[in-house]
């Protein structure tokens, strides 16, 4: 790239950081030729056969509390075998529809780009033939990309490839949001003179207009006011599970999003969760054997309690968090 003078690109940008990561993960000294021995410091989890077919089938409440169960475990980035080529959780939801389940394994860690034994990952699954078909590959795919799903530079991994998808199946909005930098990215507010007190704050650019290279963006506010604003007003802020700008809980059988009036309202209400106790120092025998009779009745209840209709065409609830007294602002 390089070569060919292509070093102001999103691609490029992307690449350079997985080349980074690569450098730090092997270490800067590497000749390239000698063979190196896997970093077996953390375990990669493989998910039990119920657990997959769980996530495909969309039974939230199985797959948390398989994850819930040992959290000493990053079961949230465990694989499928290796029959199976070693998908990530994310790109077995992925693969089959299960937005509410992409959803919370995002926020409990998932690696976003996480791929599988064939190189695939979560995004590129949604352009290949059968994801641009599914009735929510646009909204999979603007999920992803609020979370910082990357392109590759290989084939079936790279923008190029998506817009040409998009393109093929009708997807004309997808594709011209694909085609921008910023498009379907979570990002801040900054260096808007027209309406300073907007700075800082964050939003998601949903549209791209190209005929003026301006984003259409909603804020990531209760109110969801939507402004047009420049590239030159807008920095990726990608969301993380320390910062998710809204927050989807899975309670009684149902989703249920919080959203709030500010990003710090949202990362304090992540950051007592986190607190609430779930995380287990240590596992202990107890727990251990816990985590067996859980196993046990997990595999009743994929054969006999759970509905796909539980998960994501249940009954869906919104919270706001609102301070006293706010109220709405229209920047219209």
């Amino acid at each position: 790239m390089e070569d060919d003078n292509e070093t102001s690109s999103e691609d490029y940008r992307e690449t350079c950081l997985h080349l980074a990561q690569s450098e730090k993960e092997v270490g800067s000294d590497w000749d390239g030729v000698t063979v190196l021995q896997e970093n077996n410091e953390e375990e990669t989890v493989v998910l039990p056969d119920y657990i997959d077919k769980a996530i495909t089938r969309g039974y939230v409440k199985t797959v948390l509390k398989w994850i819930n169960a040992n959290r000493m475990e990053d079961r949230a980035n465990a694989v499928s075998s290796g029959d199976t080529a070693s998908m990530p959780a994310l790109c077995v939801a992925a693969a089959f529809d299960q937005l509410a389940i992409t959803t919370q394994l995002l926020q409990l860690g998932a690696n976003v780009d996480g791929r599988a034994s064939y190189g695939g990952t979560a995004m590129s699954l949604g352009f290949v033939d059968e994801g641009l078909l599914n009735r929510v590959s646009t909204e999979m795919i603007r999920l992803l990309l609020s979370w910082g799903a990357s392109f590759f530079p290989v084939p079936e991994c790279s923008r190029e490839f998506g817009i040409s998808q998009a393109r093929k199946h009708g997807k004309y909005e997808l594709a011209n949001l694909l085609e921008s930098e910023l498009g379907g990215r979570r990002c801040e507010i900054v260096n808007l003179s027209v309406q300073p007190e907007l700075n800082g704050k964050m939003c998601l650019a949903e549209e791209y207009l190209p005929n003026s290279n301006r984003y259409k963006v909603t804020l990531e506010t209760k109110s969801k006011d939507v402004l047009v604003l420049g590239p030159d007003n807008l920095k990726r802020r990608d969301r993380t599970p320390q910062d998710p700008g809204y927050y989807v809980e899975f309670k009684n059988g149902c989703t249920i999003r919080h959203d709030f009036d500010s990003n710090e309202d949202c990362q304090a209400f992540v950051a007592a969760l986190n607190n609430d106790g779930e995380t287990q120092p240590v596992v202990t025998e107890e727990a251990e054997a816990a985590a067996e009779q859980a196993a046990a009745e997990l595999l009743a209840e994929v054969g006999l309690d759970d509905s796909p209709g539980e998960v994501s065409r249940g009954c869906k609830a919104k919270k706001s968090k609102k301070k006293k007294g706010g109220k709405k602002k229209n920047t219209k």
